[in-house]
């Protein structure tokens, strides 16, 4: 009886931190603060991670997105910093536009990680995400290293948002590869709208046929078109080589069926959540004081497994 008695408030004693870090991550809430677009597929999976890291640990997680609206994402991390937030995770909506917003929240003693496209501007107490001209690299380096270009070709990049940082990172990192071989490239102005890049994309590839030896899709949605984009333009699939983002069961499929020839895999979803886990660890007087860097190149055999985890078959 002693004994079990003796087990029992071992047991009890054991479980009280638990108890205890429960109850404190509850009174807890973190900001989720994204640039990108609820309809766009890939923040899907972002805001996914985020939710799953709220049931998980019983934190209190508020999310937006802005969609590219500058004013508009500096006024949610203003309105958490007012509010009292114990973190906030947010995307950079440019190079820095969220210097003084991420200052205020550092003098409110608020830890800020930034997540998705690095920014070296604000004062982050961290970064999680990809390395965009690591990326880039990659990319060209695969193209290189399985004979798909030479010296002299002409690689095409549409990209979705006109303009965009993370286009001219992921280029800049693919130039590296390109130059000192005297591969050139051209990036191509697609379009957020799904619709419109698919019309914009046709044009493109119809009018420059003869001078296109690969494409680097610079963005979820341009690299999900390019089946749809082949078939108007009467483009065999495997005809072009192409690499890009994969993070959309569009890309899976045509990863699988040929139509490209690998796909990055942002992890958006674990990026997300390990984004709110240093957030936890920061609140809970744990310094995070470096990166995690995510993103995998897949091929055809491992688009399955990420198909998979976006929920697909």
């Amino acid at each position: 009886m002693l004994r079990r008695t003796f087990l029992g408030a071992a047991a009890a004693l054991a479980l009280m931190p638990a108890v205890a870090t429960a109850q404190s991550a509850t009174n807890k809430t973190f900001y989720w603060i994204s640039h990108g677009s609820p309809t766009d597929p890939v923040w899907t999976y972002f805001l996914q991670g985020a939710e799953k890291f709220a049931a998980d640990t019983g934190v209190k997680v508020n999310t937006s997105f802005h969609s590219n609206d500058v004013p508009s994402h500096q006024e949610a991390i203003r309105a958490a910093i007012a509010a009292g937030a114990n973190g906030i995770c947010t995307t950079s909506p440019g190079p820095g536009t969220l210097v003084d917003v991420v200052n205020e929240a550092n003098r409110a003693n608020i830890p800020v990680i930034n997540f998705n496209t690095k920014d070296p501007a604000p004062a982050w107490r961290a970064y999680v995400g990809v390395d965009l001209k690591v990326v880039g690299r990659t990319w060209a380096q695969y193209l290189v290293d399985h004979k798909l270009v030479k010296k002299g070709d002409f690689v095409w990049m549409p990209l979705e948002v006109p303009g965009a940082g993370y286009g001219e990172e992921e280029s800049a990192g693919a130039d590296e590869v390109f130059k000192p071989l005297g591969i050139t490239w051209e990036i191509q102005d697609a379009s957020y709208d799904q619709a419109e890049a698919i019309n914009r994309m046709t044009d493109y590839v119809t009018a420059n046929r003869k001078k296109i030896n690969a494409v680097i899709g610079l963005g979820d949605l341009v690299t999900g078109s390019v089946k749809r984009v082949w078939d108007q333009a009467g483009i065999a699939k495997g005809e072009i080589p192409v690499v890009g983002w994969g993070n959309s069961l569009d890309t899976t499929s045509e990863v699988s069926e040929g139509y490209v020839n690998a796909g990055m895999w942002q992890d958006p979803l674990a990026t997300s959540y390990m984004c709110l886990s240093a957030l936890m660890s920061e609140a809970s007087g744990i310094p995070i004081n470096f990166d995690i860097i995510t993103g995998a190149l897949y091929e055809a055999d491992k688009a399955p497994f990420y198909a998979k985890i976006m929920g697909g078959k």
